[in-house]
């Protein structure tokens, strides 16, 4: 069988030769005691050896993943632990047991995520995961493993532990050993790992936030939902942490999310995706391209459905005061852009103040005349009379102050457009039109001329 597909289920129907290991001394006569009692038990038998002795089980596991290389038996080791700690996660904390303060709990499991299989890299970096994220905190001088902060041991240390993890589950998602199962394992374990700081300082440092970024897609099978979530519950807990939000502000991660939470059904993801916003909406740039995107009235859309999670309602209210309060900041220009992006144009004071359009006349110019383009799309698109006066009037105004107005605007293709609409039913729309028309064609100052 292909060692990639091995389950933890076949492993352990596997009979191991323990008195054979024995006698050639790869384990002890007390390590092979302890190992009859518990192998091929039932859970419950299991279940009161390990609340009796829990320890010297694990002690016993370790040294066999230290001193016999064994594929098999490796493995058969390995389901065992894992066996262990799915029943009862807490059993993890065993690993740090007094009692193990000399042994290496991590050095076997890092060792095996780079020699191994995939059967035993997957079951080695799952554990070493789980144990690492309920190892106890540095007190009186003491770091997790046993190793006190002074110490010249030879214990692996944590900080050389999350540096080789986060280099191993980087790996896995430029790179996967496995085509179907390394990236959701990846993930799950740093949904688990980056709650701690220290291990997202490890993970920027390796320059793997950029590695989540294409995995934030709308999803619709189980499987493929899952892993959005913990993606998004990673880019969440980052979210926490400044230099990854720096980083993530070079990013495309902002129109991403947005996407899948204008889309999703599945609760849990847009729980995580609205606190993610609510995060970052106070930093940087990110609160302005939240607007830019639409959120404000996606926010809206999402408070109108049932939702059962307290949780995100709550949440759901403080991102919309949060982005309304972000609005009333808005620069002048800011404001203007925000209409125009959402296409709710409307006759505000900024349209027709002579100051507005020569402070802010260069500004047109950003992301290749962006609001021009879309000024002349909503010229196609919209019903809405006002908008498409407001339009007309503003892309004249754009002819009026900008020095290469005309040519700008001619280039886009914008006359047949507004030509259409000197016919329309609306007098103010044809007046618009008209008005940007005799711009186009005579000039700003002899339009103004004929206006007056």
């Amino acid at each position: 069988m292909d060692r990639a597909e091995l389950s933890t289920e076949q492993v352990l129907k596997r009979d191991i030769p323990w008195e054979t290991y024995m006698t050639t001394k790869l384990i002890t006569g007390t390590c092979l005691q302890l190992l009859r009692r518990y192998d091929k038990r039932s859970e419950s038998q299991r279940a009161a050896l390990l609340d009796d002795d829990g320890p010297a089980y694990v002690r016993v596991f370790m040294n066999i993943l230290r001193d016999i290389s064994k594929e098999e038996t490796v493995e058969y080791v390995l389901a065992l632990i894992e066996e262990m700690l799915t029943a009862n996660p807490k059993r993890a904390r065993l690993f740090h047991d007094k009692s193990l303060a000399n042994e290496d709990t991590y050095e076997p499991f890092l060792r095996l995520l780079w020699i191994g299989n995939w059967f035993i890299q997957e079951k080695s970096c799952k554990i070493l995961s789980l144990i690492v994220s309920v190892r106890p905190k540095i007190q009186d001088g003491i770091v997790p493993n046993g190793r006190a902060s002074h110490s010249k041991s030879k214990l692996t240390g944590i900080n050389d532990v999350l540096r080789d993890l986060v280099e191993w589950l980087c790996s896995q998602l430029r790179n996967p050993s496995h085509p179907n199962r390394s990236v959701p394992m990846a993930i799950n374990c740093l949904a688990t790992l980056l709650r701690e700081p220290c291990m997202r300082a490890s993970f920027v440092q390796a320059d793997g936030v950029k590695l989540l970024i294409p995995l934030i897609s709308p999803a619709s099978t189980q499987q493929s939902i899952q892993l959005l979530y913990e993606t998004c519950l990673c880019i969440w807990l980052l979210s926490y942490y400044d230099a990854a939000v720096d980083y993530l502000a070079t990013t495309r991660v902002m129109p991403r999310l947005v996407e899948v939470v204008k889309g999703s059904t599945k609760e849990k993801v847009v729980r995580v995706i609205v606190l993610t916003f609510c995060n970052l909406l106070a930093k940087g740039a990110f609160g302005a391209q939240m607007i830019d995107l639409g959120l404000p009235q996606i926010v809206q859309s999402l408070k109108a459905q049932a939702w059962s999670d307290e949780d995100l309602l709550d949440a759901l209210n403080q991102l919309e005061d949060g982005l309304k309060d972000n609005m009333k900041r808005l620069s002048s220009f800011d404001k203007y852009k925000q209409e125009v992006l959402l296409g709710h144009l409307d006759w505000s004071p900024m349209h027709k103040d002579p100051n507005f359009w020569r402070e802010n006349i260069t500004n047109f110019e950003e992301n290749d005349f962006q609001i021009l383009r879309v000024l002349i799309t909503i010229l196609d698109t919209s019903n809405d009379p006002t908008a498409l006066a407001v339009a007309c009037y503003d892309l004249s105004q754009f002819i009026q102050y900008h020095p290469g107005g005309r040519i700008v605007i001619s280039d886009m293709k914008a006359k047949e457009r507004v030509m259409k609409l000197m016919n329309h039913e609306n007098a103010e729309v044809t007046k618009n039109a008209l008005l940007c028309v005799q711009r186009l064609f005579l000039g700003a100052k002899y339009a103004s001329f004929l206006q007056s």
